[in-house]
């Protein structure tokens, strides 16, 4: 089996690096800091080119158009003009739960937005996960502790999904015009033999999925049915979500993170919390912009 191992690509050490993706009009790299609120931009040579900070929890974003990005924090959805820095309310979701907070989130097909929240304290099963896509909100799921993996076929006709604590990644039939679920969630794959526990995910252009592994030190590669095919080691213990970028879209972009971890095992791994690339010989799919 194949074993590469990251590298380091910008030195952010993050509290809670999370929702990585990859920019192809201007060509940068956007990823958060969870509980600080900051969403930071990168180019491809590691080079910052922007931070946006909100007065909450940010946690992933979809593309809008070259100039701004639909950015889902704890109190809902916003649109956030790049420039400018100005942002508007596309639509509140769980706004009046203080307890609360936007986690893993992608766009898929038909540039329906997969929405996922949790508690902040990671203390209890109250999260959900929602659709958005031309105003419209729904709540696909429920009772979930920390959602993660969302992701989908490059073909659209999939959708998978974890709650983390449970270690199974599940997969779901959808729509291709719309990526809402027409049919139920059943297993792709227990993953708790395998290092850490599953965390976010992202298709590449075969449809495998790569998926990051908290407390794991690598993202692990599974075929489309769902067989462990390769690992990537990051020289860090969580690794937390997954994307695909660069001119090709052959480079794995991995964020990391530190929260929790003692002062000793930050000693031991003082990278924690930064973002970290390895390139590949596959290329990942291109995003796919939200449809408001």
């Amino acid at each position: 089996m194949q074993n590469d191992t990251a590298s380091l690509f910008v030195d952010s050490r993050n509290s809670l690096g999370e929702g990585p993706i990859w920019h192809p009009g201007r060509q940068l790299l956007f990823w958060f800091s969870i509980h600080d609120g900051e969403l930071f931009a990168a180019n491809a040579d590691g080079g910052l080119k922007g931070k946006w900070t909100f007065d909450e929890p940010a946690a992933a974003a979809g593309i809008i158009d070259n100039d701004s990005l639909a950015v889902a924090t704890a109190s809902g959805l916003y649109r956030l003009e790049l420039t400018s820095a100005e942002r508007e309310l596309i639509i509140p979701i769980e706004s009046d739960n203080p307890l609360t907070r936007a986690n893993d989130s992608r766009v898929g097909p038909g540039g329906g937005f997969w929405i996922g929240t949790m508690a902040r304290a990671e203390n209890a099963a109250i999260g959900s996960v929602y659709h958005y896509r031309k105003g419209q909100l729904s709540r696909i799921r429920s009772d979930v502790d920390i959602p993660n993996a969302i992701c989908f076929s490059p073909d659209g006709t999939t959708a998978y999904f974890t709650d983390t604590r449970t270690k199974n990644i599940l997969k779901c039939p959808i729509d291709p015009a719309t990526v809402y679920p027409t049919g139920e969630f059943t297993l792709f794959r227990d993953t708790s033999k395998e290092p850490g526990s599953p965390d976010g995910a992202v298709i590449d252009s075969e449809g495998f999925m790569w998926n990051a592994r908290y407390g794991g030190s690598c993202v692990i590669r599974y075929t489309p049915t769902g067989e462990l095919d390769r690992i990537v080691s990051v020289p860090v213990p969580n690794v937390t979500c997954p994307a695909f970028g660069g001119d090709d879209l052959k480079t794995l972009y991995l964020t990391t993170a530190h929260q929790f971890m003692s002062e000793a095992e930050r000693a031991q791994f003082p990278h924690s919390g930064s973002v970290f690339q390895v390139e590949l010989e596959v290329a990942g799919l291109t995003e796919i912009p939200v449809q408001l």
